[in-house]
């Protein structure tokens, strides 16, 4: 399939390590496109759920993706978010093409863009409000867990995909995070730093539109997720657009777990090693005086 050519991509909020993660979708659509610049925009792998029993091939194949990206020339701009904010402490780590940071400003075509994830604006993951916010996570995984045994049976019987996950997420960020509040503040900040365009992640609510306020007007994007939404920003012929992925037109792969060879000695290095232990046994002998 021919790659879309792109300036820049920007997703958030993966989840990889969890059950409700799109990481097949996810690789897909990063082998369709060609970007200068990939910005991961926070929680890309979840800290606050990870466990070493459930990492499966398809969240392996996305790693292996992005190292993909950065090995064939492109940018990878990885942005901490909440759930993987135990990479904080490594911020402002550069090595090649990757860097590891917390938030970025960029030039693009003569217009400052800054970009962050946006947990730091919500007060459900800060001081106490973070353990219950991680206590919440893990319901909203389970929850998200059981949607998916739900819509496999849905599909089954030819009925059409639900969502009771994407349902409660809404009313989670109406009610408690308040998203236009969100937004107000993140861009009245941004007005005051003078940029012109502001781009997060963090309340899985896909957004492209001005806001203006007194004290001025910017852009403000929202790359949504890869949980329900499954879309992303990008920047191509001079303008932010939004991508939301198809699954009828994207094609997906499943992975398949790959199993370490154990004949890893060549012939060659196999008659090797056997000459230098033969050597050494005849030195041994010779030294104590058997030979």
């Amino acid at each position: 399939m021919p790659q879309r050519r792109v300036e820049i991509a920007v997703v958030s909020d993966l989840h990889l390590g969890t059950y409700a993660s799109r990481a097949r979708e996810f690789t897909a659509y990063l082998k369709s496109i060609d970007p200068r610049v990939l910005i991961l925009n926070g929680d890309i792998i979840d800290g606050w759920q990870f466990s070493k029993r459930y990492f499966p091939p398809d969240h392996i194949s996305a790693i292996k993706e992005i190292f993909s990206k950065l090995s064939s020339g492109t940018r990878v701009i990885y942005i901490t978010g909440n759930h993987d904010d135990c990479m904080r402490r490594y911020s402002d780590l550069e090595l090649g093409g990757f860097l590891l940071t917390d938030k970025v400003v960029i030039e693009v075509n003569g217009k400052k863009v800054w970009i962050f994830h946006g947990d730091v604006f919500d007060h459900t993951t800060t001081g106490q409000a973070k353990f219950w916010g991680k206590l919440g996570s893990n319901g909203y995984a389970m929850l998200l867990w059981f949607n998916k045994k739900m819509n496999t049976v849905s599909k089954f019987f030819g009925k059409e995909r639900l969502s009771l996950s994407k349902k409660i997420m809404e009313q989670f960020n109406k009610r408690i995070i308040n998203i236009d509040a969100f937004e107000t503040k993140i861009a009245a900040l941004a007005i005051e730093k003078k940029f012109d365009t502001v781009i997060c992640g963090h309340i899985h609510e896909p957004q492209k539109k001005e806001v203006v306020l007194p004290e001025g007007t910017v852009h403000y994007l929202n790359s949504g997720d890869w949980v329900e939404h499954m879309t992303a920003l990008e920047y191509y012929e001079n303008e932010w657009s939004l991508y939301t992925y198809n699954e009828q037109e994207m094609k997906t792969e499943r992975a398949v777990k790959e199993r370490p060879n154990a004949t890893v000695l060549t012939n060659e290095i196999a008659f090797y090693l056997h000459a230098l232990s033969t050597t050494n046994n005849e030195d041994l002998l010779r030294r104590s005086g058997n030979r």
